[in-house]
């Protein structure tokens, strides 16, 4: 009798412990290395404050009191030196995750991840894997300044040898984050700053599976005409697509997740169905992920379309100061002034 309570009372507490409740994407990116670092003790963590502190952005927070200092590891502030220890590290068998701090801040260790980190599979023939996760926050929307503020996935998509993603969702950061660290290709992982205190109903006991990197999901059905988007823009979007229903529009949502590889089968098959198509990203325009994404989907579905497929991106500027970033990044109002001009007389 007093097992059988005991048994039923451990049960209902791990039921409890594994209910659901509000978690930010800070919080799941942080149980995503901790649980990678449990199970795999060749995984270390390490870059500019990553260690005593937690991160700029308390993302590694309390991993170097649990795991200690020589799996989450402070560096002198020199990317460089940061991505091409984590190479050497690679090459020896270990799984570094690096953390780059803010997105400009990764600028200085290009010729680390072009030369090195992006061809050492190839220039092996496959012989040496390169499992190393790149964790970039990026984007704007907090107030921060030049060098903190950057969209820089344009350079890393034009890249070849990198995987590239970007999570909207808590239950994505914690997925994808793991699925990152578990690849043997290097993966940059683009945090968008924005988004780190968003909460949503999570458990870091029964974390909900997610779709592997190189598939994107429609996060809202719509019949009128679809939405490309990541990161950032997602919760824009989304918002978009609501306020466009007073207009008659129905819009569907697409979250690209992982922009290397690119998902052009899940793109492609919304694009026919809605024929239309606005792509909507924080990056530049000029040359920017929505240039390759727009031409991919005329190349792809240029009999379905009903109107040219449109972008709305950052301004093609250096990034503005706090006060003006609002006008710079895209926003529901731009978002939908696009979709106005996406020739919906042809419809009527």
């Amino acid at each position: 009798m007093t097992t059988a309570t005991t048994g039923t009372a451990a049960a209902r507490a791990a039921g409890a412990a594994g209910k659901p409740k509000p978690a930010t994407m800070a919080q799941a990116l942080q149980r995503a290395m901790r649980d990678a670092m449990a199970e795999d003790p060749t995984v270390h963590v390490m870059g500019e404050d990553v260690g005593t502190l937690g991160g700029v952005f308390r993302v590694t927070d309390g991993l170097a009191k649990e795991f200690g200092e020589d799996r989450c590891t402070d560096t002198p502030l020199a990317e460089a030196g940061i991505l091409g220890a984590a190479v050497g590290m690679a090459m020896y068998g270990l799984r570094p995750v690096v953390e780059m701090q803010f997105d400009a801040f990764a600028y200085p260790a290009f010729e680390q991840l072009l030369s090195h980190v992006a061809k050492m599979r190839n220039r092996t023939r496959g012989a040496m894997p390169m499992p190393i996760v790149i964790r970039v926050p990026y984007g704007g929307g907090i107030g921060g300044v030049e060098h903190h503020s950057d969209s820089s996935e344009a350079y890393y998509m034009a890249t070849p040898g990198l995987h590239v993603v970007t999570p909207a969702t808590v239950e994505d950061a914690y997925g994808l984050l793991r699925a990152a660290i578990a690849s043997d290709d290097p993966v940059v992982f683009l945090e968008p700053k924005r988004l780190y205190w968003s909460k949503s109903d999570w458990s870091p006991e029964a974390p909900a599976p997610v779709e592997p990197i190189g598939k994107a999901v429609v996060r809202r059905r719509g019949t009128g005409a679809t939405l490309i988007t990541y990161g950032p823009s997602v919760p824009v979007c989304l918002e978009a697509a609501e306020a466009a229903q007073a207009e008659g529009w129905d819009l569907e949502v697409i979250d690209l997740r992982s922009l290397v590889p690119f998902d052009d089968e899940t793109v492609c098959a919304s694009v026919r169905r809605t024929g239309r198509a606005v792509v909507v990203h924080e990056s530049t325009g000029f040359a920017g992920p929505g240039a390759e994404i727009a031409a991919r989907v005329m190349e792809r579905c240029f009999h379905h379309l009903e109107a040219p497929v449109l972008r709305v991106a950052g301004f093609d500027i250096p990034y503005p100061p706090p006060m003006l970033e609002r006008h710079h990044l895209p926003g529901v109002d731009r978002v939908l002034d696009a979709v106005a001009r996406l020739q919906w007389e042809a419809q009527s």
